[in-house]
């Protein structure tokens, strides 16, 4: 099976956990997700399935959209409400205007340092598991970028807010660091993604709904992101036998493409995604990609 399927992860499971339940659903072992998401959270996880991992190089930078809760009064380990308590709660009395004023720092471009407990390498080793076992975790910061974020009320100590953020960026992180500007600790009490790149909710399956069908391929693809829809920014074009036997070998090939885009999805008829290929001059390209 080959295609990418977007799920509505539920809260409770990790990203690897709903790769292994949709290999026992879709009888296909490649399988990768696009951008991890905590536990705890919920919402939109891309998956791509079969021939399809060879495509995952052009979907890592791809910003995520959130919405959530955090949690007033004291810090955790982690960064969420997973995580054990780094100090008593203080109680905090806070109005919205105040917490709107500190959230205006985390926007535009910025340097982050990722939560201790995160998958980041340190010397090949993730960070979360130095931290489990009591090891200094020494991480570096990261450059980020944040498009937006918004804080949409504030009920007692739990500011709902919403988030968009570059790939890379930690929502825990900002959680935490909101509660050190306000001198009250906080943490991330729920989280929601909403989008990532250009996949939304609206487009997205549980896994309940998906494993009645499990075996059947058809009808999993049928549920799969149209292949034409992927990728928007490269433009498609159908080629002939000639243009694909030469592509599907490696071989650089004439398509009727004659835009300016760099890049372009070759297809072999309207669902058939071939190949992804670069520009060499005029009509003439490269395969960078081919799927078959």
């Amino acid at each position: 099976m080959n295609g990418l399927v977007i799920i509505d992860k539920p809260a409770g499971m990790t990203s690897h956990d709903v790769v292994a339940r949709l290999r026992k659903i879709a009888g296909e072992r490649s399988i990768g997700h696009l951008g991890t998401l905590d536990p705890m959270a919920t919402g939109v996880l891309p998956l791509l399935l079969g021939k399809f991992t060879r495509l995952a190089q052009y979907f890592l930078a791809a910003e995520k959209t959130y919405t959530g809760i955090i949690r007033f009064g004291f810090a955790t380990d982690t960064y969420d409400a997973e995580g054990e308590p780094a100090g008593p709660d203080t109680a905090p009395t806070l109005t919205l205007e105040q917490v709107r004023a500190a959230a205006t720092r985390f926007r535009g471009d910025m340097q982050q340092m990722p939560p201790p407990y995160s998958a980041k390498k340190i010397a090949g080793k993730p960070a979360y598991k130095l931290a489990r076992e009591g090891k200094p975790v020494e991480l570096k910061l990261a450059a980020i970028h944040i498009s937006s974020f918004t804080i949409n009320d504030l009920q007692g100590i739990e500011a709902s807010f919403e988030l968009s953020i570059s790939a890379g960026g930690y929502v825990r992180s900002i959680a935490h660091e909101l509660g050190q500007d306000l001198g009250c600790g906080a943490h991330l009490s729920s989280l929601r993604r909403t989008q990532a790149g250009v996949f939304t909710l609206d487009e997205a399956h549980t896994l309940d709904e998906l494993a009645p069908l499990a075996g059947d391929v058809a009808a999993l693809e049928q549920l799969c992101v149209h292949p034409r829809n992927l990728l928007p920014e490269f433009p498609a074009v159908t080629a002939d036998d000639h243009a694909l036997g030469r592509l599907r070998n490696g071989a650089q090939a004439n398509l009727p493409e004659f835009s300016r885009a760099p890049m372009v999805k070759v297809f072999a008829g309207q669902r058939d995604l071939a190949a992804i290929a670069t520009r060499v001059a005029g009509t003439l390209f490269q395969p960078v990609v081919v799927l078959g």
